[in-house]
């Protein structure tokens, strides 16, 4: 739902130590929102607007987004703006990434957003206050390519959450709307992101090592984070619920779903 005049509501953002999470927090706070920021590395949590709060989370773990929307509703008592945006990166064939590296990215690509919904959703309901709820997934969640296994199933899981969410919202008809941001080559973090692995994760392939090489060149050319919250805050306001990060994304929509409709095997486009 369109949030109206930003000024004095209440957002929070996971993910938020760097790259599109770290630009949204800016964002919201320049526009006069009390933001509460939150990431699983709580040493990153520095730098902010002074009205931003941070509270350190680990969005895979319940329990810790539990706390973390207690926290948030014991001092504001209200949330406008939820953007489950924390995620990872994990590359591998589909059949030689490990069990625990499936687990990983769906623990924090897919169940962050879950716990997200699952804490805050019912105690925006409670409130009854205009609200909106975005998750990132990515380009990757309708466009596959090889060698992403873990990552892009769990985008694209991601992406099948937040549409589910949003139908569940508006059957209700509550005055909350829920988007799915999906950035393509953005300047973020994310191809490094290996560095929060679970320590008792083995060491990843050289393979998914090689993959995560490319992807750090990729995102390093690409666009400044800084584009995407103006992109985000007009979505909302426009009630619109996929949230592209570049007009590109419409005709790799359009080639996927011709595929399908043929019973063919969508093509990988070129990464933009």
């Amino acid at each position: 739902m369109p949030l109206g005049d930003p000024a004095g509501k209440v957002a929070v953002v996971t993910g938020a130590a760097s790259g599109i999470g770290r630009a949204l927090v800016d964002h919201a706070a320049a526009l006069g929102m009390q933001v509460v920021a939150s990431d699983v590395v709580a040493s990153a949590l520095t730098g902010f607007d002074d009205a931003v709060v941070t509270h350190a989370a680990d969005v895979a773990d319940a329990d810790a987004v539990e706390a973390l929307a207690a926290a948030v509703y014991q001092r504001f008592g209200v949330v406008h703006l939820l953007c489950n945006n924390a995620g990872v990166f994990q590359a591998g064939r589909a059949w030689e990434a490990t069990d625990e590296e499936w687990r990983w990215a769906f623990d924090v690509n897919v169940f962050g957003i879950i716990n997200g919904i699952r804490s805050f959703v019912p105690r925006m309901l409670e409130g009854g206050d205009d609200g909106h709820i975005v998750n990132t997934a990515s380009v990757a969640g309708f466009v596959a390519a090889p060698l992403n296994g873990p990552y892009t199933a769990s985008k694209t899981a991601a992406l099948s959450v937040t549409e589910c969410l949003a139908h569940d919202l508006r059957s209700v008809n509550t005055r909350i709307g829920a988007s799915v941001l999906t950035p393509s080559a953005i300047r973020t973090g994310i191809a490094r992101t290996n560095v929060v692995r679970p320590d008792e994760m083995a060491t990843e392939s050289e393979l998914a090592s090689g993959v995560r090489d490319i992807l750090e060149q990729l995102t390093d050319a690409g666009l400044d984070p800084a584009v995407v919250p103006p992109i985000v805050f007009e979505a909302i306001e426009a009630g619109d619920f996929l949230i592209p990060t570049k007009p590109s994304h419409r005709a790799q929509i359009d080639m996927r779903f011709e595929a399908m409709r043929d019973r063919q095997l969508p093509p990988t486009p070129p990464v933009d």
